[in-house]
């Protein structure tokens, strides 16, 4: 054999061992997502309103119950939709729904009241019962039916909403849903996505050169594009492989992750804004979970080359559970309800929200499922 033969074979030998050495123990996991839903769920025994930050736990409380098994959990939202009646927002009178933002009754078409349809039809799928998902699917088969396809003008709402259609899709066999997911997706790429860098601004305000970061660069806000990753993973999940735009979608997904995996931090965690670190420097949890999230989901299911693309999730992963995750169960460094990164705000150890823990979940119960790949 020539030497470049067995150096090939070394390096594939380290590369196994690097991985192998850095995954962690199952039973380590489990304990980490009992730990930090346990300490969530103690100190908010009222599970909230049906608005996204709430909803957006709630759909990773779902994935560490289906990993965990913990009965706790599943009641945990389980008394979430019963306490708001299986709906988002409460308007009946269609002539007046809006999809502007909105936190009255009558914002039902805005994403952000809709996200929480992701969790009910997953309830829905563990015990069937109409009743889970018929306010869904009036929302969403109403919404299907206007000529508008403007519905996400936001990044955030690609996390909130595509995977509904997907989900909904998957339980009624309606392709109207896997239609309208590509028009209303291709109208958000139209007004968000900058394709020299394969990532995409928060809305229509912050692309370049209109808006820049405080050292003139594109500013891409970290938990946005976390939103949208994650937010592919869960499309991909449920799209049936043989749907006529799938590869949208995939193709989406992979070209995001190689710019995420360039703009990852040493320490593992991605600050604010992806590509200017200084502009809103130091540690960041929801970003990053969403983004350790997409990148072992990709690894798990086929789409991410696991020598490429391993060790950076692993690097999330150490920060997730050495500096975001605290003694006590409380998950910090996460930045506050906002639309982008803001030079000075402070986030620290005490900077805490149910949306990141919702995306802390997320990549626990996905590493859970890459372990269980062994």
């Amino acid at each position: 054999m020539k030497l470049s033969g067995y150096i090939s074979i070394i390096a594939l030998i380290l590369n196994i061992s690097i991985f192998a050495a850095e995954k962690p123990d199952k039973k380590e996991v489990i304990d980490i997502i009992n730990k930090v839903n346990n300490y969530w769920q103690t100190n908010h025994s009222d599970p909230g309103n049906p608005f996204w930050d709430n909803a957006a736990y709630h759909t990773g409380n779902m994935e560490a119950y289906f990993v965990t098994g913990n009965e706790t959990f599943r009641q945990y939202s389980e008394k979430w939709a019963e306490q708001n009646k299986w709906k988002g927002a409460t308007g009946d009178d269609k002539s007046q729904w809006k999809y502007s933002y909105g936190e009255k009754p009558e914002f039902v078409l805005f994403g952000d009241w809709q996200i929480c349809f992701q969790s009910y039809i997953d309830l829905y799928n563990l015990a069937p019962d109409p009743n889970k998902i018929a306010r869904a699917r009036e929302v969403m088969e109403y919404e299907m039916s206007t000529p508008n396809y403007d519905y996400w003008w936001w990044v955030d709402g690609l996390y909130m909403v595509m995977p509904v259609m997907t989900k909904l899709y998957k339980v009624t066999g309606n392709e109207m849903y896997l239609d309208k997911l590509t028009e209303y997706y291709t109208y958000a790429k139209s007004i968000m996505y900058d394709p020299k860098t394969k990532l995409f601004y928060r809305d229509a305000r912050y692309t370049y050169p209109k808006h820049k970061s405080v050292n003139g660069k594109k500013d891409f806000w970290a938990r946005g594009d976390g939103w949208l990753f994650a937010g592919l993973a869960k499309v991909l999940k449920d799209l049936p492989v043989d749907y006529k735009n799938r590869a949208l979608f995939e193709k989406q997904f992979k070209a995001m992750a190689k710019t995420i995996i360039k703009s990852q931090q040493k320490e593992g965690y991605w600050t604010r804004s992806m590509l200017d670190p200084n502009h809103a420097p130091g540690y960041e949890t929801s970003g990053t979970a969403f983004f350790t999230y997409g990148l072992l989901w990709g690894i798990n299911n086929g789409y991410l080359k696991q020598k490429t693309y391993l060790p950076a999730a692993m690097k999330g992963w150490k920060y997730l559970t050495t500096t975001a995750l605290q003694p006590d169960g409380k998950i910090g460094y996460i930045q506050p309800i906002g639309d982008r990164a803001i030079p000075g705000q402070v986030v620290d150890a005490n900077s805490t929200a149910n949306f990141g823990v919702g995306a802390f979940l997320l990549a626990a119960s996905e590493m859970v499922r890459h372990i269980d790949k062994k």
